[in-house]
């Protein structure tokens, strides 16, 4: 770098600097918020909320080191400035009481906010007590509904109730070094869902749970997860897709380098064995590992956990799906599992490079209603 480059990037610092040294911070202590774990903290921390998104310039809301209890928090937009950072050194924790945490269905969300960031922390959602109950009361941890331009980095979500991420309805969203961790028998706690919204991205994140690591909804469209551990857990599931007739699709879909250890599933793709106008399309899968996976690749269209589907013949068009550089071990003797629609078949399905094996021997492919080519090795032998 030459004296030039690095008096620029010297005095870029020194602006940054700055200007973080003159945006206000909002610290939830000075409004009130106790860091005993014990005393409740919601309207603190709301108080905290409102004048970060009242401010004209960008803010920061810092919650400090502690353990702050927290009833459910609606922090809601629109907001007077696009640049509102949250940091959290400390836990939320939310009450073990049901009936305590209060009646939106999540316990942290932000809706028609633009522009926010959540840096650090630990959201314990302490679901352990509650997965045996019914779902209704749950709360899903930290949603996001009508929201643009969100960053959630170094999260950890721990023991949700239910979904630990929820975004709907959102634009450009990026997850980095999240952390979600919860039983593999945590009913219900699927790590990230996705649903009608554009442009979400999730790289270098962990997720142990209990559910599907990341699931994707009807309207998400191009989305891209990179750099992703799944296990214990249902794999990343696309769907399911066409529970209802009028359903929009999804599409534009990117998961690589990915690595599955010890889960039900792999890279799957499942909806509903009943009329739909839904689809799913322009997939690709690339780089993934399979260690000890139930199902390393599967195309699930009979799926029907509530038995009303009369002909199982699913209405959602799955096409142009690619499969390449999947490689390691499956735990049934079938690694490879398209199980499409009799009356929308699966058209452009391609694998190229595929290596699975079953007890250090090869595994088996099934096919029903599949279409697609092969490219270099594919092991086990293709059915399509």
């Amino acid at each position: 770098m030459n004296n030039s480059a690095l008096l620029s990037l010297l005095c870029l610092v020194a602006l940054l600097h700055q200007s973080l040294a003159a945006s206000p911070q909002f610290n939830v202590i000075q409004f009130g918020a106790k860091p005993d774990g014990r005393t409740d903290s919601t309207s603190a921390f709301l108080a905290a909320w409102k004048q970060a998104c009242s401010s004209t310039r960008g803010v920061t809301l810092y919650v400090p080191k502690g353990r702050f209890l927290t009833r459910s928090m609606l922090f809601k937009g629109p907001c007077r400035n696009s640049a509102i950072f949250i940091r959290i050194d400390g836990t939320l924790v939310a009450p073990s009481d049901i009936w305590a945490i209060g009646n939106n269905p999540n316990w942290i969300e932000f809706q028609y906010v633009n522009g926010v960031t959540i840096s650090g922390g630990v959201l314990d959602g302490k679901g352990a007590p509650l997965w045996s109950c019914k779902l209704a009361g749950r709360k899903q941890t930290l949603g996001f509904s009508f929201c643009n331009n969100v960053l959630v980095s170094g999260v950890t979500s721990l023991n949700s109730q239910m979904f630990h991420v929820v975004i709907n309805f959102c634009q450009n969203v990026k997850l980095q070094g999240v952390r979600i961790s919860a039983p593999g028998n945590s009913p219900n706690t699927d790590g990230i869902h996705i649903q009608m919204s554009t442009g979400v991205t999730v790289v270098n994140t962990k997720v142990a749970t209990g559910d599907d690591c990341v699931s994707i909804g009807p309207g998400a469209a191009n989305l891209r997860i990179e750099n992703f551990a799944c296990g214990p857990g249902h794999g990343i599931s696309i769907g399911s897709l066409g529970k209802n007739v009028n359903e929009p699709g999804v599409q534009n879909v990117t998961v690589k380098s990915t690595t599955f250890t010890g889960t039900t599933n792999g890279l799957r793709i499942k909806s509903w064995g009943k009329p739909s106008n839904g689809f799913a399309r322009n997939i690709l899968f690339q780089h993934a590992t399979m260690n000890n996976v139930q199902n390393p690749i599967f195309i699930d269209q009979r799926y029907c956990p509530d038995r009303n589907c009369p002909d199982t013949a699913s209405g959602v068009r799955v096409s142009d799906v690619t499969y390449q550089d999947i490689h390691g071990t499956s735990a049934t003797e079938v690694a490879v599992n398209f199980d499409c629609s009799k009356r929308n078949p699966c058209k452009g399905i391609r694998l190229d490079n595929v290596r699975l094996t079953y007890n250090k021997k090869p595994a088996v492919a099934s096919c029903a209603n599949a279409d697609g080519t092969t490219i270099g090795l594919v092991q086990p032998g293709s059915c399509l």
